[in-house]
């Protein structure tokens, strides 16, 4: 198990909890199918289920957030979903979405692109203008990076930022 797959994660909020059960693949046969089941305690959130492909029993423990934040997180970038896979997961959101369609379902979709890009953004250090190589720990985000690299330059972000506001 690496740094970045522990037994008992810290999640920001419930919809970054969420998110990584979506982007995590059961171990044994790739399926992310799977129906969770959450409980919570005052400090954990546990989600358990039976993966669809292959009926393997699936459980992830997630440390409750201290603070209450709107979207994904707070003002620390994500110890869960790194950054490639945020902005794979924006791209996505966003692309499901026509050009010229104002519906509330839209909008909704756009702010939570946003929301994503932003914490791509996060893993910008101070004075730095991209997200380093030590923010891609999976081999997704080290593949969406590997696509297109000036991707994740600050101003390139900012502009793809922008782009989905909703």
């Amino acid at each position: 198990m690496s740094a970045y797959d522990p037994p008992y994660a810290i999640a920001r909020t419930a919809a970054e909890a969420a998110l990584y059960l979506e982007l995590s693949p059961c171990p044994d046969c790739g399926s992310t199918e799977t129906d969770w089941q959450h409980q919570q305690t005052a400090e954990v959130l546990s989600c358990t289920g039976v993966c669809a492909g292959c009926g393997a029993l699936r459980e992830f423990l997630f440390s409750r957030p201290s603070h209450p934040y709107e979207g994904f997180g707070g003002p620390e970038a994500s110890e869960l979903i790194d950054a490639g896979q945020w902005l794979e997961f924006a791209d996505r959101i966003a692309g499901q979405v026509a050009v010229d369609d104002q519906s509330d379902e839209a909008l909704e979709a756009m702010t939570v692109a946003r929301q994503a890009v932003e914490e791509v953004v996060k893993f910008v250090p101070p004075a730095a203008d991209a997200v380093p190589d030590e923010a891609f720990w999976t081999e997704a985000g080290r593949a969406v990076r590997a696509l297109d690299p000036g991707r994740f330059r600050l101003e390139r972000l900012l502009l793809i930022r922008d782009s989905y506001s909703g």
